[in-house]
C-alpha cells in the first residue's frame, strides 16, 4: 500500500487489522529453512559482528527489538511487536519520494545448536498487502570454533503487484540498500559499549 505522506498511526492500525487473518501470499512458507524455491530472486547477506558471548547477547537484543529494520527510512509497526510465530507486522518505508506499508507475518522462530554453532532468529513471510512475494530470515550465529558472531540475512522474493513489476529495477536497488543498511545497523548495535 502506497502513500504520498507518512502514514498515520490510525492508517497503520487499520492496515494491520486488514491483514491479521490474511493468508500468506506465496505457497513455499518456511522455505528459508533450506534452499530457496525456484522462480525467485535469492539474496544472501552476512556480516561478522564480533566475538564472544557479549557480542552474541547484544546482537540478540538488537534482533528482538527490530534494530535490523529500524533504519531511519524504514521501521516495523507496532514497534514492540513480539518475535513469535503468528505476529503480524507492517514494514513502513520511505523511498523514492513516497511511503509504503508492507504486511508480513512471522513464519517460524529458531534457537538451535548444531555442529558447534548456535543460531537464533526468525523468518517472516509476505501477506497480500506487500509489494513482493516471499520470505526473509534474520539470524544471529555464534561459532564455537573461533568464537565469531555473525548476522545472516537470507531472502527469496519476486514482485507481487503490477507497480512492483514495473518498478522492478528500483525494487531490487531498494532490496540491496536495505541489506547494506540492515547489516550496518546490526554491526553498530553489536559493538555498542553496553547492552541496548
Amino acid at each position: 500500500m502506497f502513500h504520498l505522506t507518512q502514514p498515520t498511526a490510525q492508517q497503520i492500525d487499520a492496515f494491520l487489522n486488514s491483514q491479521r487473518d490474511a493468508p500468506f501470499s506465496y505457497p513455499e512458507v518456511g522455505a528459508t529453512r533450506g534452499e530457496a524455491p525456484a522462480g525467485y530472486n535469492v539474496d544472501r547477506n552476512r556480516v561478522e559482528l564480533g566475538m564472544g558471548a557479549e557480542t552474541f547477547q547484544r546482537a540478540l537484543l538488537a534482533l528482538r527489538t527490530w534494530r535490523m529494520i529500524t533504519l531511519g527510512w524504514s521501521s516495523v509497526q507496532p514497534r514492540e511487536a513480539s518475535i513469535e510465530v503468528g505476529t503480524t507486522v507492517a514494514v513502513v518505508a520511505h523511498h523514492y519520494g513516497f511511503w509504503s506499508l508492507n504486511a508480513c507475518r512471522i513464519v517460524y522462530v529458531m534457537d538451535e545448536e548444531t555442529n558447534g554453532m548456535r543460531r537464533t532468529g526468525f523468518a517472516y513471510g509476505t501477506l497480500p498487502e506487500h509489494g513482493a512475494l516471499g520470505e526473509e530470515r534474520f539470524s544471529i550465529e555464534w561459532h564455537q570454533a573461533d568464537d565469531s558472531v555473525w548476522y545472516d540475512l537470507y531472502a527469496f522474493s519476486r514482485p507481487a503487484h503490477v507497480l512492483a513489476r514495473l518498478g522492478y529495477p528500483l525494487g531490487r536497488r531498494l532490496q540491496r540498500r536495505f541489506a547494506q543498511a540492515s547489516k550496518q545497523a546490526m554491526v553498530d548495535a553489536s559493538r555498542a559499549s553496553s547492552l541496548i
